[in-house]
Formats: C-alpha cells, structure tokens, sequence
C-alpha cells in the first residue's frame, strides 16, 4: 500500500509540473472544461471553437452566435473503472486491472487537491463499488485503498448495464472518466447518451498478449470472464490473424466514435509508460476548451 501511494504520488506531481510547464501559466486545471455552466452568447470569431455554436439563436438570421461559460464554484469527477474478468490479462503487477486501479488512483489524487468533489464507480456486469462523490484529500486516499482491496463478484462484463447505472445516479454535468478496454457490444448507444450529458474521457487499456498470440498448436486457454478452460488451435489457418484483425476494427471503431461524439480518447499498453499519455491527453484538452 505504502509502496503503491508514494508511485502515485510521484506520478501525479509529474503530470502536474510538466503541463503547467507546458502550458506556460495558462493551465487552470487537469480537468478543464468540466466545470463549466452556460454564462451568454456573443458574435462568432474568427478562431473560435465551432462546437460552441449556438445554433437555435443563430437561425433567427442576425448572425451566427457561439455559446460562452463561466466556471462553476465546484466540479465533480466521477471514474468509471471496469474490473471485470476481462480486465485480468498481462504480467504479474502490471495487468490491465492494475494500470487501470493506477490511472484511477493517480488523477483521483489530482482531482481533489483542485478542489473537486471525486466520485468512484467500479463495475463487472454489476456495480461492484460506488464511492458517492465528495471533496477532501482523504478522499483520495479512500478510492486507493478501496481499489487495492477490490474483490469483484462478478467476472463478467455488461458495458451498457454500467453507463445507465451512471446516467440514472449522477444527474449534475460532471467530468465522466471512463477506464476499460472497451470490448463489449451493444453498449454504443448508451455511451453516446453519456457523452451528450456528461464530458467524458475516454481511456482504453490493452495488453499485446490479446493480439500477439504465439504458433503453439492445441492449446488451454483460460476464459476470465466465465472462469472455464477452452481448448483452441493457435496453428490453425488463421486463427491469429482474425483475432489481430478484429482487435484493430474495435480500436478503430472507438476512435472514430469518439471524435465523432467530441469524446477525449487516449489508449494505454499495459506494457509502457502511460505519464507521456496522461500528459498529452491533458495538454489536447486544455488547447481544444481554452477558447470556451
């Protein structure tokens, strides 16, 4: 535990001494843009963010308009963890569960010292842990240990059944960040709707032993989700290269779903380091909002 908080600690003032480095002074929070209520409407500008246009007051025909915000006091930032039997995959310390629990821990410790109230959704095909949202540094430390000794129930994984659970209990816009590795179906539909009221983040953690799978003929597979062994022919036509090449389609589905629904997405390797991405991501959302 002692080990574990004093790396995410290390991590969090990384992120957060390069992008105010980067950001030159401009940088007001890791989660910006999620804090923001509807303040008027002024005459487009050149430059101006085109998401911001206010389309209704811009068809009465006397010009067209963009929305402007303010802050609000207070933002909440909920993180929407899956840990179901999917999520067990990689090296020892280093599955997708732990760099996923990581992540979550890290920007939890962000999120409060900013102020915001922080909330925790840990879901398989059930709610596995909810943590109401609230402000505090002991907060923090809460969604750690909880993370650490997380048993879930449940291995397997409903997606959709996650999404309505957040979207009936947090009805204030909030900051929705999302960790899993996406691989579901029919779940598209309710993460639109999600991404409509909420701002959501998007991160995806993947593991190349799901696509890199090795010629060793017949061979025990043990399937986390229901928790039974399944024998398959990795030598067999081409076996490797369908599950290679539909890995590549679901990734390239989420991307394109997420620039489509103005939706922030990074995805991480259990393998690498996954600061540089945090950062980017970051540094991306302050650029696209600073205009709002």
């Amino acid at each position: 535990m002692k080990d574990l908080l004093k790396k995410l600690r290390k991590y969090e003032i990384q992120i957060r001494k390069a992008i105010n480095s980067q950001m030159q002074g401009d940088f007001h929070s890791i989660f910006k843009g999620s804090g923001l209520e509807f303040d008027d409407v002024r005459s487009y500008q050149y430059g101006d963010d085109i998401r911001t246009i206010d389309w209704n007051v811009s068809a009465k025909g006397h010009g067209t308009f963009v929305k402007t915000f303010k802050e609000e006091k207070e933002q909440t930032v909920f993180f929407i963890l899956d840990v179901s039997g999917s999520q067990e995959i990689g090296s020892t310390g280093r599955q997708k569960l732990d760099i996923g629990k990581e992540v979550c821990g890290v920007l939890s410790l962000s999120a409060v010292k900013e102020g915001s109230q922080v909330g925790l959704i840990c879901f398989s095909d059930q709610k596995e842990k909810y943590v109401k949202p609230r402000k505090g540094p002991k907060l923090a430390y809460e969604i750690i240990n909880s993370l650490i000794h997380l048993n879930p129930v449940s291995h397997k994984t409903d997606l959709s059944k996650a999404i309505l659970f957040t979207l009936n209990t947090i009805k204030r816009r909030s900051v929705m960040v999302f960790i899993s590795d996406f691989i579901d179906e029919g779940y598209h539909h309710n993460l639109k709707g999600l991404a409509k009221k909420h701002d959501l983040v998007m991160i995806r953690i993947t593991d190349k032993r799901e696509t890199k799978l090795p010629k060793l003929g017949i061979v025990p597979v043990f399937e986390n989700e229901s928790r039974k062994t399944i024998w398959v022919n990795t030598s067999f036509g081409n076996f490797r290269s369908r599950i290679k090449a539909n890995y590549a389609e679901n990734e390239e589905q989420l991307i394109k779903f997420a620039k489509k629904h103005q939706i922030n997405f990074v995805s991480i390797d259990t393998e690498e380091d996954y600061v540089p991405k945090l950062l980017k991501l970051f540094k991306i959302r302050n650029k696209t909002l600073k205009s709002v």
